[in-house]
C-alpha cells in the first residue's frame, strides 16, 4: 500500500509540473498576443506563474481541511520548503550553469529587500502557532502592495513583446490554457491525498513531506524557467522570477489558504520543525540578499555552497524529525 501511494504521489507530481510548464508556456503566447509590455511578462506573469502549483496546494489542503484533520501544514511546509529551495538550489545550479551571474541595477538590491522583509511577515505572524483569517487578509494587502509597486516601476522595462502570435494560436493556447488550469487543480487534490497517506505510512509529520517532498515538484517550473533565462541571457528575469516566487509564496500562497481554512500548527513537534525550517529560509533569503547588495554577483562557487546548504538543511531537519517521531511512538 506505501509504494502504491509513492507511485501515485511521484505522478501526480509529475502530472502537476507538466500541467504548470504548459501553463506558463500558454501565459507567455497569450500574453504575446495581447501584446503586453516585457514588464508584464517577466514579472508580473512568469513570477506569478510559477508560484501556481504551490497556490493550488495551498488552495486544495485549505478545502479538504477539517477542524478535526487539518491539512494546511502541507502548504505552510511547502512554501518554507519551496522558499529554501528557489533561493539554494535553484539559484545554485543557474549560477554554475551561467559560471557568474551579475547583478548592474539598483533594482535588484532593493527588490531583494522587499523579498526578505516580506518573507518575515508570515513567520511573524505565526508566531501563536496559527496564521488565522485576519492573518491572510495582512498577507494579501502585502502582495498588493509589492504589485503596485512594481507597476509603478515599470518604466524600467521599455518595449513591446516582438513575437507575432496569430489569432488561431492564441485560440489554441487559450484552450490549453484552461485544461492546463484544471489538470493543476485536480493533480493538486490527489497531490494532498497521497502525501497525507505517505505521512500517515512513514509516521512522520505532514510538515515534512511538504519540506520535502512536495516543495521539490512545485519549484521544477522555477529550476526550469531560471536556467533558460540565465542561459539566454535573461539573468535580470530569472532574479526577478524567483523573487517574485518567494513574495507570492509567502503571501499570496499563504494568505488566500489561510482565509479559506486557518493554517495551524497545533503539535509541538510540528512547531518547532516549522520554526527550524522558517530560521533557515530567512537565513538563505539573508544570504542571497547579502550576495546580491555587497558583492554585485553570484559566482559559480557560491551557487555550489547554496546548494551544499541546502543539503544540510535536509540532513538537520530529517534528523530532527526522525528524532521527534521516535519520542512520540516511544
Amino acid at each position: 500500500m506505501f509504494l502504491t501511494d509513492l507511485m501515485l504521489f511521484i505522478l501526480t507530481c509529475l502530472i502537476l509540473v507538466k500541467s504548470a510548464e504548459t501553463l506558463i508556456g500558454t501565459l507567455s503566447k497569450i500574453a504575446s498576443y495581447l501584446r503586453v509590455t516585457e514588464f508584464v511578462i517577466g514579472f508580473m506573469i512568469m513570477a506569478f506563474a510559477t508560484s501556481i502549483p504551490e497556490l493550488f496546494i495551498g488552495i486544495s489542503s485549505a478545502i479538504e481541511s477539517t477542524i478535526e484533520h487539518p491539512k494546511t501544514s502541507l502548504a505552510l511546509g511547502n512554501v518554507i520548503g519551496a522558499n529554501i529551495i528557489d533561493l539554494t538550489l535553484v539559484i545554485g545550479i543557474a549560477a554554475i550553469l551561467r559560471r557568474n551571474i551579475k547583478v548592474e541595477t539598483k533594482a535588484v538590491k532593493t527588490d531583494t529587500l522587499y523579498m526578505f522583509l516580506i518573507a518575515t511577515l508570515p513567520i511573524i505572524l505565526m508566531m501563536d502557532q496559527e496564521i488565522s483569517r485576519i492573518d491572510g487578509v495582512i498577507l494579501l494587502f502585502a502582495f498588493a502592495i509589492y504589485v503596485l509597486r512594481l507597476l509603478t516601476q515599470e518604466g524600467r522595462f521599455r518595449g513591446k513583446i516582438k513575437t507575432d502570435v496569430p489569432k488561431k494560436e492564441f485560440h489554441k493556447n487559450l484552450v490549453f490554457f484552461v485544461i492546463s488550469i484544471s489538470f493543476l487543480f485536480i493533480s493538486a487534490h490527489f497531490l494532498i491525498k497521497y502525501a497525507h497517506a505517505l505521512a500517515f505510512g512513514l509516521g512522520v509529520p505532514e510538515i515534512l513531506i511538504g519540506l520535502f517532498l512536495i516543495s521539490l515538484g512545485t519549484t521544477l517550473p522555477e529550476l526550469t524557467f531560471t536556467s533558460k533565462a540565465v542561459l539566454s541571457e535573461h539573468q535580470y528575469m530569472a532574479l526577478g522570477d524567483l523573487i517574485g516566487s518567494v513574495i507570492a509564496n509567502s503571501t499570496l500562497v499563504l494568505g488566500l489558504t489561510a482565509i479559506i481554512f486557518p493554517i495551524q500548527v497545533i503539535q509541538a513537534a510540528d512547531f518547532s520543525l516549522c520554526l527550524i525550517s522558517a530560521f533557515f529560509m530567512l537565513t538563505v533569503a539573508f544570504l542571497f540578499m547579502t550576495f546580491i547588495e555587497a558583492e554585485k554577483h553570484i559566482i559559480w562557487q557560491e551557487g555550489v555552497a547554496l546548494i551544499f546548504l541546502y543539503v544540510l538543511f535536509m540532513i538537520v531537519i530529517l534528523s530532527i524529525g526522525s528524532f521527534e517521531t521516535m519520542q512520540v511512538t516511544g
